[in-house]
């Protein structure tokens, strides 16, 4: 994806389809809307709540459903100011051996390695086989399968090689690389997902020795915290979830919306730069 006018490349980590969404916003909008900037989304899990393959009532699978959400989310980001559509560019590409779906639109992309979702404490749902990315991280389970079994990752450090390979195509050495992760410390972020735990975990082992912004962000947690963003970033946060939820129900299925919006007049983050 070459473009001499990129100067630095911002990676999302996010664990299910909504995160970024919900607890990496605004920065996320800020990023795709910047022209100098490359904005890579690494979805890890398929956010299927131990659906699997299962429709749950659905015209389509649940996790189906939630990838339609997220990249509904980031066309309407990227479409933004006025901007006609652009053609997307949806493939199916291969790092280290395992086949992972992509879409590209704009200065973005979006990577989905559809992993089975692990449940809030890390232990997965019997449906998938009890995998989880905590009991891959811990080696409670020797493999990981992507729900639709199109990638079968042999234990953590091909989960981890795996994300490198994908970090290493799209960022370039003379460009600035941010990462964006779940926040891992539950001093700061207490009883959050394991899922988003371990996907901080993930990211930062593949991007060990690359020189970057770290930008850590709270989840669950700032539920607890006041609000903090103006009218505006909170409304434009506002907008961007309600394009995920309307790519969720165009595939049949409903999400809760009033759950989730005490997330949305909150962003919370802590910075780290990485220098080797």
């Amino acid at each position: 994806m070459a473009n001499e006018q990129i100067k630095r490349v911002a990676f999302y980590f996010s664990a299910h389809p909504d995160d970024w969404q919900l607890f990496m916003n605004p920065p996320a909008s800020q990023d795709v809307l910047d022209e100098d900037c490359r904005c890579v989304f690494i979805h890890m899990t398929a956010g299927d709540a131990g659906y699997g393959l299962e429709h749950d009532g659905g015209k389509h699978p649940f996790y189906v459903a939630r990838e339609n959400g997220a990249e509904t989310a980031v066309r309407y980001i990227a479409d933004a100011n006025e901007r006609p559509p652009a053609e997307a560019d949806v493939s199916v590409v291969t790092f280290k051996g395992h086949a992972i779906r992509r879409l590209r639109y704009r200065n973005t992309a979006a990577y989905f390695l559809r992993l089975p979702d692990g449940s809030p404490a890390g232990s997965g749902y019997a449906t998938t086989g009890y995998q989880s990315l905590t009991r891959l991280a811990n080696g409670e389970i020797d493999t990981m399968t992507a729900v639709d079994g199109t990638a079968v990752y042999r234990g953590w450090d091909d989960l981890t090689s795996t994300l490198r390979g994908i970090i290493e195509f799209e960022r370039a050495p003379d460009r600035a690389v941010n990462l964006h992760v779940p926040e891992s410390n539950p001093a700061f972020n207490a009883g959050d997902h394991a899922d988003h735990y371990m996907t901080a975990k993930a990211a930062l082992a593949a991007a060990a020795d690359i020189p970057a912004r770290v930008v850590h962000h709270v989840g669950y947690a700032c539920r607890h915290l006041p609000e903090n963003l103006p009218a505006a970033d909170r409304e434009m946060k506002r907008a961007v979830f309600a394009a995920t939820l309307q790519g969720v129900s165009a595939l049949g299925h409903q999400f809760p919306w009033p759950e989730d919006d005490v997330f949305i007049g909150r962003n919370y983050c802590r910075i780290e730069e990485i220098s080797h």
